[in-house]
């Protein structure tokens, strides 16, 4: 209960997890019929990084900041397009004073068709998440720890739609959780994008993890990580990954293109790296002789 995402937007994780999720929500728009997006640890839902926590440690200006003005190679560029239209459109006068959490970005991508249930547990933020959202018929925000919300809110009665799961990991064995929620999720609701966010930091049982994710032997868990530095020297976050469940046929290969530009222009040291891989899945296509 005591994690704000203040502290945080904006920064490196928020810059892959939130371009994935808009490339999600995108692709779930390329049929008319409605979807639903459940946000299990929905924070805020928009930030204001000139608050006296965000200046604190200035996170957003080695993730958004070193992005929003970048020259982007046209398919990146193509790629970002919904997550940084986004973001421009909560500064028209530039610069960066406004950040959008993920209930926040997603409702500004959606179709008047869609729908959003968010969930947030702090009592303060819920507040503030409910406020921002206060009289938005396509929104329900509900006060409620959001490893609840995988059982009780699942299958959306629109059939279709994306989970996201982006737990603070303030807990022991959140890890685990993880696992144990996509699995009682993926019972209810086979059919559904999942994307679940964890962090890489020093002796994170990440290998482990993986290993009790393939044992649940769902058909399509695709991985995308990036790490900005070296965890050998901080015990604090060095990387983040993601785990797309039932991802886009397409989306291998945007992050094939763009996790080596996030690592670029994101890298703190000469450790970064990016790398997309399948834990379960499709395998590389056999090529002739």
């Amino acid at each position: 209960m005591n994690y704000r995402h203040i502290y945080h937007a904006g920064n490196f994780a928020d810059v892959l997890k939130h371009a994935v999720v808009a490339r999600l929500v995108t692709y779930l728009e390329q049929k008319d019929k409605a979807f639903r997006v459940l946000d299990t640890h929905a924070g805020i839902g928009l930030y204001d990084l000139s608050s006296e926590e965000a200046q604190k440690t200035g996170e957003w200006r080695e993730g958004i900041g070193r992005l929003i003005e970048a020259e982007l190679p046209a398919p990146v560029a193509a790629m970002l397009k919904p997550y940084l239209s986004a973001v421009r459109e909560l500064n028209p006068k530039g610069g960066l004073a406004f950040y959008p959490g993920s209930p926040k970005l997603v409702r500004m991508l959606f179709r008047p068709q869609d729908r959003l249930s968010a969930m947030e547990l702090h009592p303060e933020d819920y507040e503030a998440l409910h406020r921002l959202f206060e009289g938005d018929f396509q929104s329900r925000i509900t006060l409620l720890d959001g490893w609840l919300a995988l059982g009780a809110h699942l299958p959306p009665k629109e059939k279709r739609g994306l989970v996201l799961v982006d737990p603070p990991f303030e807990a022991e064995g959140e890890y685990d959780r993880l696992v144990d929620g996509l699995a009682k999720a993926y019972r209810r609701f086979s059919g559904g994008i999942f994307c679940l966010w964890y962090p890489l930091k020093k002796a994170a049982p990440v290998k482990a993890f993986h290993e009790s994710l393939k044992a649940l032997e769902i058909p399509k868990m695709l991985c995308a990580e990036l790490s900005v530095r070296s965890d050998r020297e901080t015990t604090g976050l060095s990387g983040s990954g993601l785990v797309i469940v039932n991802p886009p046929f397409t989306l291998k290969g945007e992050l094939d293109i763009l996790l080596p530009y996030l690592k670029s222009q994101l890298a703190q040291d000469r450790f970064a790296s990016g790398r997309c891989f399948w834990l379960r899945g499709e395998e590389p296509l056999k090529r002739g002789p």
